[in-house]
């Protein structure tokens, strides 16, 4: 080795020694810093990609220290809220298109099964606007009238009536009623037999009656068609159960049948939603209802809901009040029963008070055909506007001096 190689060498282990120092004291934030900057991308990352690191802003993920490990991490913290909410806890946001109910609204309980709980939002969604009306709903999904020892609607009823004391009960009840029913001696009875349709039919009047005892109007809504031929059979007879029980009780009865079957009278999956457009209305499952399907029960409700709670505004539209009755005086006095009326022929003028028929005695003026009408009719052409090449009709001799006379 020469001389000039060894001095090489020991210059270069001066310079290792010099950066080895550097990195030594450096502190560890910049160490973590850079090691924290994300490498570029090589080919191997390309073709077989790799796990991004996760960086939170507001706290860097950091591995615990020895002393910390095997110690239980500390729950997550919760989002700090705003100054304005930490101040005031109670203040809470209004849903776009809410309002605020009123002191005195009226309100409307929905009874029943997970159709019921589906229609009480569709009429939530409908009054939203409508401060004068408030929709509370009492539903149980797998609740019905036969598995009393489950649910037992009846004692239900009598407490949410005392609890809500509504101005308006709606009920729709009966989809998970498709199974056998113990009776009153204890036995059981399958489905669709003559003792377990009496005593369903037994019931179904007793729970429209006791409902109805609490003086308030009383709507039930029948139930919606199934994809299942079978449910579907069921329903509409079960609807005719609650038809029969309803009128009986002094309520009304909606059908919402037709809403959710095609024209052939078969169930459909996507259909005209309130505003006409083709939406899906049912879920994957063929029984539950979409959104759009609930809104679309409450559509068959909200009118009578209306009605029958009497000075419930539109909603969206301002209440106005009229100071005094307009008397407004008919110019024609209207029979009240009309029995016959006499035939009127056209050749009699005097009925109209005059004597001659409209029109009579004026010449109607005859329109001039257009150019086309004349060509198509006679073969007959207009003349050639003055100047142009197909004008060929003789100019009129000119008595003016200096402008020469045309001679044939």
């Amino acid at each position: 080795m020469t001389k000039w190689q060894a001095s090489a060498w020991k210059r270069a282990g001066v310079w290792l020694l010099l950066l080895l120092a550097l990195l030594v004291s450096l502190p560890d934030s910049v160490i973590s810093r850079a090691e924290a900057q994300e490498r570029r991308r090589t080919l191997f990352d390309m073709l077989f990609g790799r796990e991004r690191e996760r960086v939170d802003d507001r706290q860097p993920f950091s591995e615990p220290s020895i002393r910390d490990r095997g110690q239980p991490r500390s729950a997550p913290q919760r989002k700090r809220q705003p100054a304005a909410a930490a101040a005031n806890p109670d203040t809470t946001q209004k849903t776009a298109g809410t309002a605020e109910k009123a002191p005195d609204a009226k309100t409307v309980l929905v009874i029943g099964d997970f159709i019921a709980m589906g229609l009480g939002d569709g009429l939530k969604e409908a009054f939203a606007e409508a401060p004068d009306i408030a929709v509370e709903t009492r539903a149980n999904s797998a609740s019905g009238l036969v598995r009393d020892d489950y649910y037992n609607w009846p004692e239900k009823l009598a407490v949410a009536l005392d609890e809500v004391k509504p101005n308006a009960i709606v009920i729709a009840i009966g989809a998970n009623d498709r199974q056998q029913m113990r009776l009153a001696d204890g036995n059981r009875e399958k489905f669709r037999t003559d003792a377990w349709l009496a005593e369903y039919k037994r019931r179904v009047g007793d729970f429209a009656a006791a409902a109805r005892r609490a003086g308030a109007p009383l709507i039930w809504v029948g139930m919606p068609p199934f994809q299942s031929p079978g449910m579907m059979a069921d329903m509409a007879s079960f609807n005719t159960l609650y038809r029969e029980a309803t009128e009986k009780a002094k309520g009304q009865f909606i059908d919402i049948w037709d809403g959710f079957v095609d024209a052939d009278g078969k169930f459909m999956v996507t259909g005209p939603d309130v505003n006409g457009q083709q939406v899906r209305l049912r879920g994957g499952d063929g029984i539950n209802m979409t959104r759009a399907g609930k809104r679309k029960m409450a559509f068959y409700v909200e009118k009578d809901i209306r009605r029958l709670l009497g000075g419930a505004v539109e909603a969206g539209l301002p209440q106005t009040t009229v100071s005094a009755p307009l008397d407004l005086k008919p110019t024609l006095a209207v029979p009240s029963e009309i029995v016959r009326t006499p035939p009127i022929a056209l050749t009699d003028p005097a009925l109209d008070g005059g004597d001659t028929l409209l029109g009579a005695g004026q010449t109607p003026a005859v329109a001039e055909k257009s150019p086309l009408a004349k060509l198509l009719d006679g073969g007959e052409t207009g003349d050639a506007p003055s100047g142009r090449v197909d004008d060929f009709r003789l100019a009129k001799p000119a008595n003016v001096i200096g402008n020469p006379v045309i001679r044939n």
